[in-house]
């Protein structure tokens, strides 16, 4: 079982940058995929980006692309998702997760769907305003 904490969310002024972290404990991170989520007032909860076992990065919120990134420290059991260029629609709480990857898929495995996710952390509020 694992637990997820997010931590360095904030109120920030837009243009800035913002790096949320995911410590996550209770086993090894090596075998999960890492997936960050947001969800703003009133909206489902939206799958942004997914980091899966082999490191290999897919974005799935066309919104952020080219601004947000994600990245893994296994050794440290860590997840981070780097925020650039932070626009206001960007205000949220943000979420990491992780995922068993299904049999076969343990190396390749990420999804957007929230569905896909077996860990989640409490979330961290995000606020871009002037």
């Amino acid at each position: 079982q694992l637990q997820l904490v997010e931590s360095g969310g904030g109120l920030v002024q837009p243009g800035e940058s913002l790096r949320l972290s995911c410590k996550v404990s209770g086993y090894t991170l090596d075998y999960y995929a890492i997936g960050w989520f947001r969800q703003a007032p009133g909206k489902e909860r939206e799958g942004l980006l997914c980091i899966n076992v082999s490191g290999d990065i897919s974005v799935y919120a066309e919104s952020v692309k080219g601004r947000f990134t994600i990245s893994r420290d296994n050794a440290k059991k860590m997840a981070y998702l780097q925020m650039n260029s932070l626009k206001p629609e960007d205000t949220a709480v943000y979420y990491c997760a992780a995922s068993v990857p299904p049999m076969g898929q343990i190396d390749d495995f990420c999804s957007a769907s929230h569905a896909d996710y077996d860990y989640w952390g409490q979330g961290t509020q995000v606020t871009v305003s002037s």
